[in-house]
């Protein structure tokens, strides 16, 4: 394990997973089993041997199932670690979220947010907390149609394209973000940071872009999860 570091991570984990109930329909998403497994159990392994300590789980669709979860591994993985529970009370959007739990837990700082449905390489969390917020990190990848795209000029963010079939390759944003609870102040109810918070951060040349040469994968569609099952009973020899 590296050094310790000190910033949290705050993971995103209370979407109902629409798109993954064909495959997954007993537990929430980041509890989908990979070779017996749930995949939150691999995502917290990733960010542990990193050296990160602190988690905030936010949560609202079967948030009593992933605390279960997390609670089961304190004796063991996450042992020596500091777990924080958000539960929002209704669906508020990734910005609503965040919001939520920096004004219900009186948060203050700098903290890292992470989709619990997202895989990077280990070493692209460790870019991203050494990075100065508010940053995003992103992937260059041959085909944006699926989640759109992002314009960088000299490290900064300048736009953000929304999806269209045959964008061709470009640069994505990756969910995984540094941000501080000062970009959320006054902020409440639902809303996404996505449109409200990063255009604005953008157009003020504020946002940096964290160039991440990673495996990247979102398991939150039938192909995807079953290429991370396929790629976990590999022995991760292989890349994504």
């Amino acid at each position: 394990m590296m050094e310790r570091k000190n910033i949290p991570i705050f993971i995103l984990a209370g979407g109902k997973g629409t798109r993954l109930a064909s495959v997954v329909n007993d537990v929430p998403k980041p509890l989908a089993p990979v070779n017996g497994k749930p995949f939150l159990v691999y995502l917290l392994e990733n960010y542990l041997e990193q050296g990160f300590q602190s988690f905030y789980f936010l949560l609202h669709h079967k948030a009593n199932q992933i605390i279960d979860c997390i609670e089961s591994l304190k004796k063991t993985i996450l042992k020596d670690c500091k777990i924080f529970y958000s539960i929002e009370p209704t669906l508020l959007g990734t910005g609503g979220s965040v919001a939520y739990t920096i004004r219900s837990l009186q948060f203050t700082g700098d903290f890292l947010i992470v989709n619990a449905d997202t895989w990077v390489d280990p070493i692209s969390m460790d870019q991203l907390a050494q990075s100065i917020a508010p940053s995003i990190g992103v992937i260059y990848i041959s085909d944006v149609s699926r989640y759109g795209k992002v314009t960088i000029n000299d490290g900064f963010i300048q736009a953000f394209e929304e999806k269209k079939e045959n964008a061709g390759a470009g640069w994505i944003n990756a969910g995984l973000y540094k941000l501080s609870s000062d970009q959320f102040r006054n902020k409440e109810g639902e809303f996404s940071m996505e449109k409200e918070i990063f255009p604005n951060l953008a157009l003020n040349k504020e946002l940096r872009a964290i160039q991440l040469d990673t495996d990247f994968i979102d398991i939150g569609i039938p192909e995807d999860y079953e290429r991370f099952q396929n790629w976990i009973l590999s022995g991760q020899e292989n890349k994504l």
